[in-house]
């Protein structure tokens, strides 16, 4: 579907169709920070309907979904049988019908995968992302004028949900100020957006910020992750739910083992104004020892990326980047501490928007 702002002044497209920014993302991204920027996000709409839907999702994927109440926004991630991440999905019901938002190329196949598990399940999977568009923006923004959103999904990042578990270290989690609400609606609330004098910002924008904030998504996935090295415990998997597929995986990393990569965010040297694309090798004395899976210039932070790498990797070593000829060293800001996991000793889960520092049992 083509973008409703292709019309703004600066537009430049991404490769996904919304705009990647409009000439200034910097300013795009203060402009998000203090709620006065809407972003289209071309997400892909996955929804499920029919009596079984949250008993049947509850069944297959990490999060508790059973009794989900409406409105409440929460997120899930469908594992393989050794707990790796296949597919992750926002999650929103309105009383009738789950509403699965997720990456643009993860919307066909979630719905292919979701519609191979019927069997005789009272539940109809359908792929809308052609006819419908999601739009985002941070606390105190009304883009939409008062409209009603066919549907709202708010980002439970900013605590540790219930039934989950934080792994950051930090005493002052950047989620606090990640405070994104995604609205899924018809395509004439975008064009009447568009028209509007609502400021707008790309893709680049919300990116800087999702580093900013250590948020994972898909695009930080690779054919071997596992939550736990993402801090993805944090919003999307609930540790004391019944069984479902990868669960064992969950249960014994975290409980008696630890995961075998972390999450890092990088800061980036920007002396050459070079910035390393996702998937660069991220190099210890010219030995890789991860991969960046994100990267941005951020309006205060400067260049900044996320990568995982091996759970041994000191985390005071300066590691360097090859990009464009030119060698980027970066330094590393933990996310993922080397001893996550290990808490079989810890006696209780973290209340509601605690953030416990695990106790290794070595």
């Amino acid at each position: 579907m083509p973008s409703a702002f292709t019309g703004r002044d600066g537009f430049v497209a991404s490769e996904a169709g919304p705009a990647a920014h409009f000439g200034n993302p910097l300013g795009e991204q203060r402009l998000l920070v203090r709620g006065r920027a809407v972003v289209e996000l071309g997400l892909g709409v996955v929804t499920v309907s029919g009596p079984d839907r949250l008993s049947w999702l509850n069944s297959m994927t990490s999060q508790q979904l059973l009794g989900l109440a409406p409105g409440v926004s929460t997120e899930t991630l469908v594992l393989d049988a050794s707990g790796r991440v296949e597919h992750a999905a926002r999650v929103v019901d309105d009383g009738d019908t789950v509403w699965l938002l997720t990456e643009p190329a993860d919307a066909a196949p979630l719905a292919a995968w979701l519609s191979s598990m019927r069997f005789m399940l009272r539940v109809e999977v359908a792929d809308r992302s052609a006819e419908l568009v999601t739009l985002g923006w941070f606390e105190g923004a009304d883009p939409l004028g008062g409209a009603e959103p066919v549907v709202l999904w708010t980002d439970p990042w900013a605590t540790v949900t219930p039934g989950g578990w934080g792994y950051a270290a930090a005493e002052a989690h950047p989620a606090a100020d990640w405070t994104l609400r995604i609205a899924v609606v018809t395509p004439d609330t975008p064009a009447a957006v568009a028209a509007s004098d609502t400021p707008a910002a790309g893709l680049l924008a919300l990116e800087a910020l999702r580093i900013e904030a250590w948020r994972p998504t898909l695009s930080d996935v690779d054919e071997r992750t596992i939550p736990h090295e993402l801090d993805w415990l944090r919003s999307a998997v609930h540790l004391t739910k019944g069984c479902y597929r990868g669960q064992e995986t969950v249960a014994k990393v975290h409980n008696l083992g630890h995961p075998p990569r972390r999450l890092v965010m990088l800061h980036l040297d920007g002396s050459d104004a070079v910035l390393p694309a996702p998937g660069t090798a991220v190099l210890l004395d010219g030995t890789e020892v991860g991969r960046l899976t994100a990267s941005a210039v951020h309006h205060e932070l400067g260049p900044v990326g996320l990568a995982v790498v091996k759970r041994s990797l000191d985390p005071e070593a300066v590691l360097t980047l090859e990009a464009d000829g030119v060698t980027v060293t970066a330094a590393q800001q933990v996310i993922v501490p080397p001893g996550a996991g290990a808490t079989a000793n810890v006696p209780r889960l973290p209340r509601l928007g605690a953030v416990r520092r695990p106790r290794d049992s070595a």
